[in-house]
């Protein structure tokens, strides 16, 4: 009846209709996914975190940070009660703003426990990334955290780290929506924010810097925030805003190149689309840097509050340090908006998350899009997306998506409302899940290997020595794959990095047998060549087998 009504309107020149017509289609095409038996399975990990998670991050204990906002009233995660804080800003708190609510947390996934965090500025839409040494740096917000930097040194669930915010130094510029890279040297670039086109670093041995490209970029509803900024190997930034992108010399702060514009409407905030960059790979000298950016919104849907607008289809995907590289544009199974994207450890990308119509911002998107979809790079055109087993739970605006150390994918957040709100159309969701991609499936458990000696360390263009235990022979050469451990928030996860290393041929340790006894083996392996490949810091170590990952063990690229 709904398609015939729709159909009847549009001969009409019913144009409202036409949008509907669509949305209703895709909606139908989601659920038919859903009768089917599709690859991944999901499970609620915690009922109630007690915070929708803004900003997640993975620390090198495998423990996860859970960082929401200050300035929308209590949360339900309480505090000790030494560690309340005074907010006479907030309205929702009682006389005098005192807040014995956590809007931060520190979740471990193997126990499912979490503890309360201490955040006491606002960290509204701010931004991070983790430090050489494991700390995670975290920038900016609104109001009292426009210019904050706070710090969180990691430790286990039963340790007592907390956040700990920065008397100094401030930040040179407010940074509201900004984005954080690492760069080789293990200073920090942050990029952006609103009415800030500016560029500046941590710590601020280098001064404050205009950057016109992000105001040139800018429209009438923004579409300049949350820039997308990507390391490539020759230590040059790629920079997405908008629909355009630059190649940016960070250390002269010259733009060498602009980029052909990307078709199918704005992508960054509030247009909402996502990016990441392919694997480096050790085959091509790390010479080869494909950026891909997918979903977003078309223009004028936040403008004009058009929740029903269909979300853009597409992604595209482009060679950043080819002097002739082009967008090559792919179309996805579904429309989305507010997507992540999530580099899984076999090389392959996970887009989760997010809405089929509408645009961010609070209460701005419709229609949830269930399915994750896997973008496989390697395949031919045509052949590269895989729809998966939907969830049952919408992410909105505010989800959050992190490759876990065992291959896991958490999913946290999603509050497209001002303030918590549990009742009406997608309420604020307290509820963590993970998806386990296909390759942790039971039927995989044979060629699934585990890492039995691993350097905690490595220096650049060191060779060292694995050791993997298999269930059944080796076929082929073992891969080892280092995974950055990014900031994810409002659909871009900051620092995002796969590095493939080079690995010599296997050698036997120990033979396995029919008594269940497995195949050793010892292989070499050799780290990065420089920062410009992999920044220093912590990464998740991945053994892969026949696209079947090990859990990862964490190793420290050292400068």
């Amino acid at each position: 009846m709904a398609v015939a009504s729709a159909l009847a309107s549009i001969k009409s020149g019913g144009i409202p209709s036409l949008f509907f017509l669509v949305g209703f289609l895709f909606t139908c095409a989601c659920r038919s996914f859903r009768a089917q038996q599709l690859p991944g399975t999901w499970e609620v990990v915690l009922e109630d975190a007690g915070i929708a998670s803004m900003h997640t991050a993975v620390t090198r204990f495998g423990t996860v940070v859970l960082l929401d906002r200050t300035g929308i009233g209590a949360s339900r995660l309480r505090l000790p009660r030494d560690r309340c804080r005074i907010d006479p800003g907030d309205s929702l708190l009682p006389a005098g703003g005192k807040d014995c609510s956590a809007h931060s947390a520190l979740f471990d996934p193997s126990s499912r426990r979490l503890r309360p965090l201490s955040v006491l500025t606002d960290t509204w839409c701010s931004s991070g990334q983790f430090l050489a040494n494991g700390t995670l740096l975290q920038s900016g917000g609104d109001l009292d955290g426009l210019r904050k930097l706070r710090a969180f040194s990691p430790c286990p669930l039963v340790g007592s780290c907390d956040w700990l915010e920065l008397d100094s130094p401030l930040l040179a510029d407010g940074r509201w929506y900004a984005t954080n890279q690492i760069l080789p040297d293990g200073s920090v670039v942050i990029v952006g924010g609103r009415a800030a086109p500016s560029v500046e670093f941590y710590p601020p041995s280098r001064p404050l810097r205009a950057f016109p490209f992000l105001a040139t970029a800018e429209d009438a509803q923004m579409d300049n925030l949350y820039p997308f900024v990507h390391l490539l190997p020759d230590g040059r930034l790629f920079v997405f805003a908008n629909a355009r992108s630059v190649l940016y010399d960070v250390d002269s702060g010259d733009v060498v190149r602009e980029y052909p514009e990307l078709d199918g409407g704005p992508r960054n905030y509030p247009s909402g689309g996502s990016s990441t960059m392919l694997p480096l790979d050790p085959a091509d000298g790390y010479a080869r840097a494909e950026v891909v950016v997918c979903g977003g919104a078309q223009y004028g849907v936040f403008l004009h509050r058009q929740t029903d607008m269909p979300a853009a289809t597409t992604c595209g995907r482009i060679s950043a340090i080819d002097p002739d590289g082009a967008w090559a544009v792919e179309e996805m199974p579904f429309p989305r908006v507010m997507g992540d994207m999530v580099m899984l450890p076999t090389g392959e990308v996970l887009i989760i998350n997010g809405a089929q119509s509408g645009s961010q911002g609070y209460e701005m998107g419709s229609n949830p899009c269930l399915n994750p979809v896997l973008y496989r790079p390697d395949q031919p055109a045509g052949l590269r997306f895989m729809t998966l087993t939907p969830t049952t739970i919408p992410r909105m605006y505010h989800s959050t998506a992190n490759l876990l150390p065992d291959g896991r994918v958490l999913v946290a957040g999603s509050n497209p409302h001002y303030f918590y709100r549990f009742a009406g159309d997608f309420p604020t969701e307290l509820r963590v899940e993970a998806f386990s991609p296909e390759y942790l499936a039971a039927d995989k458990a044979s060629l699934r290997p585990v890492i039995k000696a691993a350097p905690e360390r490595v220096w650049y263009g060191d060779e060292f020595v694995m050791e993997v235990e298999v269930p059944l022979p080796l076929v082929g050469l073992m891969e080892v794959n280092l995974l950055s451990a990014p900031f994810a928030t409002h659909s871009f996860s900051q620092g995002q990095r796969m590095v493939k290393l080079a690995v010599s041929p296997a050698v036997t340790v120990a033979d396995g047998g029919g008594d269940g006894t497995p195949y050793r083996y010892r292989f070499g392996c050799k780290a990065p060549p420089d920062g410009r490949v992999a920044p220093p810091g912590y990464y998740m170590a991945f053994a892969v087998n026949q696209m079947v990952p090990s859990v990862a063990r964490w190793v420290q690229l050292v400068l």
